[in-house]
């Protein structure tokens, strides 16, 4: 489902040429559960960033559900983003003019649907909202806040769902909900889900565990059943 196959990423700085990521080779399979994490800069981040096509590698390639994404042009990559990659941020990125409802239902509004809002509906009942449909982000918790980008985020039933630090700027009670959450919705949708985290319990839960330091793969271990 995702093929990162000698990807590099070389950024301009003021004291020259920076190697964010310095040769990554990955393979993960439809419906794999993987943790990223590693130290801050070694990279993790920048490498989820590639993954979704929203950074281009300076070297290497990338491949999401058999489609090279650096053959795209920047509309086709937001397209295919929009029907195939769900993206979750640690700022949550709700739109705070926008209900709740309303912020689950862009995608769909964008691609055309005619049940955007039913949908989002349906998203918010998955994420245990279904009363806070009608509420702002700034009327919502920040753990409600993550259920609501959540949600945004699988409504289009993505083959591939990419989460930033989701439990970063949540308190550690709630950061566990949020894990319990998504790991329950992987197990019902089977989608191919990467989790870029600092947190050792997150990476624990999932049945992968890859870490990166330096722009490189240090380590790659899967449970033992």
């Amino acid at each position: 489902m995702i093929e990162l196959s000698d990807v590099t990423l070389t950024l301009p700085s003021e004291a020259g040429p920076v190697d964010i990521l310095r040769g990554v080779d990955l393979s993960v399979g439809n419906g794999e559960q993987v943790a990223v994490s590693g130290p801050s800069g070694s990279g993790k981040s920048t490498l989820l960033m590639v993954m979704a096509g929203l950074e281009l590698p300076t070297g290497g390639r990338v491949t999401l559900a058999g489609t090279d994404i650096g053959a795209l042009d920047e509309d086709g990559r937001a397209r295919f983003r929009r029907d195939h990659v769900g993206i979750i941020f640690q700022s949550f990125n709700l739109i705070p003019t926008m209900t709740a409802r309303e912020n689950i239902a862009i995608p769909l509004e964008l691609a055309g649907a005619n049940d955007a809002r039913d949908k989002a509906q349906a998203e918010l009942e998955a994420v245990g909202l279904a009363h806070r449909g009608s509420h702002y982000p700034a009327q919502l918790s920040g753990g409600e806040q993550q259920r609501v980008a959540i949600a945004r985020a699988l409504v289009s039933d993505p083959a591939i769902l990419l989460a930033d630090e989701p439990t970063g700027n949540l308190d550690g009670k709630t950061g566990e909900a949020i894990v319990d959450l998504m790991m329950g919705l992987h197990e019902t949708r089977n989608t191919t889900m990467i989790l870029i985290t600092h947190d050792e319990g997150l990476a624990k839960s999932c049945e992968r565990m890859v870490s990166i330091r330096d722009g490189l793969i240090a380590d790659d271990q899967r449970k033992v059943a």
